[in-house]
């Protein structure tokens, strides 16, 4: 039997923001060994250099008595054993980073993650590994995804690296609520509803999207599930085997789009239980933590998810109709206002996630495309376009349940794979139709998938008496009352007139414009009005001119008035319950 690499985590004072960590460490012989903390977080591609965050690293025999410890990268140590079959290892992480992919510490509670917390033996990643945590009296709870070790409250054994570094640990006192389906439990974890979260409604709803997806995909590929919902202000989830991690603002339960912003996010983060933690590209595992794992294929596994996130909602029952065809809207609608679609294919994007997608600047809308809205709406349009040449016979939704079971576990897929199963799926040959979507950034075809649907765009209703409203496209923000250029898209009035980000705007025509002041003054133009912007940059006052332009109508899906029978019973096949849709319902 394989001895198990045993961590204890202490808190001895939790508002500093440290958790304590001893390593016992097998040997297995060895006079060296090389213990090695990975550099990022799966599910979120970008090195973050989590050895920074490590301090007074060391290292003793079991009876305390010093071992030789080198640092030999910059998140690697070496460790001189000796004749030693076991070495304590010992060093202290900070913790203050609010994201669902990295360490938080509080006293109020604790988010852990696996890759920033873990050092592990470098070369022998699939021993197990088990976690005891000594909780200070602050708290009463841990969760996490991790079966108990039957060692005590709070032990739990990992069968090996990549399990410990897929399972996130929250401590602190949350509201759960449990729940079953399928007769596997489940749990929605609240941490800080503080009186404004609808702990129950949202226990109830996510429940909703839980069953909706087990009968999406037909079965539950796990034994036990949690959400782990941090309501921190903050926001993000990050997909995991047996939990998600969510964040989110206290407030998103109090308005009707904030909830359903929130639903989306944890059916999201669901689906992918199946879809990225199962079925998964090849290079996603197993995984190398020590360097950047590139593939293509993010826009199946995020640019899909993000497709059925809002969808597997509309078909729990928990938004209208109405409500969807919006979120679907807000995707097209980023897309299709964003110059980097034209320059960046959604190959590209996926295999430059962990330079550009995590990495934004004040000209990524210009140069980079999101393989998650790229890749969402390419997802409506294929499916779109398998159903309408099928005769609606055929759907992506098969397409995702077939790549299951072809793909999901040990090998994954390989982009090619993957299309030539769409094909399979489809029937018929759709290369031609992936490659122009996905390998080339000539413009989407939205014509014959609203055709199917009985849909079109809509243009904002304007009464006679209200023109269109001048605009100079650029994006701004209010900078403690100063008006600043935060982006300048290509191929707008702003880009045209050479205004830059960063550039401070004073005045328009002479006269004095305040930030509170921008929207008020902008309606005082007409689409065709020359204007004179006087701005400060890098503390020299420049004038600029430009011409304004029309602000651009929303990308808008509605229901055509003249849709025909046939056209609105796709809308309902598309739109309706998995368990109705697969039964033929």
């Amino acid at each position: 039997m394989i001895e198990p690499l045993v961590y204890t985590l202490r808190f001895p004072s939790p508002r500093t923001h440290y958790v304590e960590v001893e390593a016992v460490v097998p040997t297995d012989g060895r006079e060296q060994i090389e213990m090695m903390l990975a550099v990022w977080t799966p599910g979120s591609y970008l090195v973050r250099e989590y050895a920074r965050h490590l301090e007074q690293v060391e290292a003793s025999s079991p009876d305390g008595v010093p071992l030789r410890l080198e640092k030999t990268r910059k998140n690697r140590w070496r460790i001189e054993c000796g004749r030693e079959a076991l070495v304590v290892l010992r060093y202290r992480v900070y913790g203050r980073e609010m994201t669902v992919r990295t360490n938080f510490i509080s006293d109020e509670f604790a988010l852990l993650n696996g890759a920033p917390t873990f050092l592990t033996v470098a070369d022998t990643p699939d021993r197990p590994h088990e976690v005891r945590i000594e909780l200070p009296a602050c708290w009463r709870e841990s969760l996490t995804q991790l079966p108990p070790a039957g060692g005590g409250p709070h032990h739990y054994r990992a069968a090996d690296f990549d399990a410990l570094v897929d399972a996130p640990i929250v401590l602190g006192n949350p509201a759960v609520y449990a729940f079953e389906v399928d007769g596997l439990p489940h749990a929605l974890a609240n941490v800080g509803e503080g009186g404004t979260w609808d702990g129950p409604r949202s226990a109830r709803d996510v429940e909703a999207i839980v069953r909706e997806q087990i009968a999406f995909w037909g079965h539950a590929p796990y034994d036990r599930y949690v959400f782990l919902n941090l309501i921190t202000d903050a926001s993000g989830g990050l997909e995991h085997l047996g939990s998600t991690v969510l964040m989110t603002t206290r407030w998103k339960s109090r308005t009707r789009k904030g909830y359903l912003d929130w639903l989306g996010l944890a059916s999201h983060e669901f689906f992918h239980a199946w879809n990225v933690k199962r079925l998964r590209p090849v290079a996603l595992g197993p995984f190398a933590y020590e360097a950047e794992n590139h593939t293509r294929s993010l826009w199946v596994a995020e640019g899909i998810t993000t497709y059925y996130g809002d969808l597997e909602v509309h078909r729990a029952g928990l938004s209208t109709v109405r409500e969807y065809l919006d979120q679907l809207s807000s995707e097209i609608n980023d897309l299709q206002t964003s110059p980097g679609r034209l320059v960046q294919t959604l190959s590209q994007a996926s295999f430059d996630a962990w330079i550009k997608h995590y990495r934004p600047d004040e000209n990524s809308p210009n140069s980079a495309a999101s393989y998650y809205t790229k890749g969402a709406v390419v997802a409506f349009l294929l499916d779109m376009e398998i159903r309408r040449a099928s005769g609606g016979a055929r759907t992506l939704d098969v397409v995702m349940r077939n790549a299951f079971g072809t793909y999901a576990g040990a090998h994954g897929y390989t982009d090619d794979e993957f299309r030539g199963l769409i094909n399979d799926v489809a029937g018929f040959d759709l290369r031609p139709w992936l490659a122009r979507a996905i390998d080339r950034t000539e413009e989407l075809d939205y014509a014959a998938a609203l055709e199917w649907l009985g849909l079109r765009f809509s243009v904002e209703p304007r009464r006679t008496e209200q023109p269109p409203k001048a605009w100079l496209g650029a994006v701004t923000r209010n900078d403690g009352g100063r008006l600043i250029v935060s982006q300048v898209r290509r191929d707008t009035p702003a880009f045209d007139a050479g205004l830059n980000a960063d550039d401070e705007i004073l005045a328009l025509d002479d006269y004095r414009v305040r930030a509170d002041q921008w929207d008020a003054r902008m309606e005082a133009y007409r689409p065709g009005d020359p204007v004179s912007i006087l701005v400060a940059r890098r503390e020299r006052l420049t004038y600029l001119d430009a011409t304004l332009g029309a602000e651009p109508a929303p990308w808008r899906l509605e229901q055509d008035p003249g849709a025909t029978a046939e056209q609105r019973e796709h809308l309902r096949d598309w739109l309706s319950p998995s368990a109705n849709a697969r039964l033929g319902v």
